[in-house]
């Protein structure tokens, strides 16, 4: 699984039949560090299983576990949304989902 931060939707007219009706997202992987979430620069596609919006924190799966999500068996995906995060500890600390930092470049 990763972590990730929903950057926005992915608009697509022309696309197979078991996509219709599935909203698609731009997600950007993120790390987790002492002082909390940081982007990583790397950028996904998803499926969105949850209703995932923008700038949530959330979990992806990619490969086999993307098409094992409910409802996905017949989506042709290798990347889904399967969860959004309410709370993220690490080392003890609560850290900021609002706080991602941008990816350093």
């Amino acid at each position: 699984m990763l972590l990730a931060q929903v950057k926005g939707h992915v608009v697509s007219t022309a696309k197979v039949d078991n996509l219709n009706g599935r909203k698609l997202l731009l997600v950007e992987v993120v790390t987790v560090r002492p002082d909390g979430l940081h982007g990583t620069g790397r950028d996904l596609v998803c499926v969105d299983a949850v209703g995932a919006g923008t700038n949530e924190v959330v979990l992806v799966v990619m490969g086999s576990s993307a098409r094992t999500a409910p409802e996905l068996g017949s989506v042709p995906t290798d990347a889904a949304v399967i969860a959004i995060l309410d709370a993220l500890t690490s080392e003890g600390h609560r850290l900021d989902l609002n706080q991602v930092a941008e990816a350093a470049g």
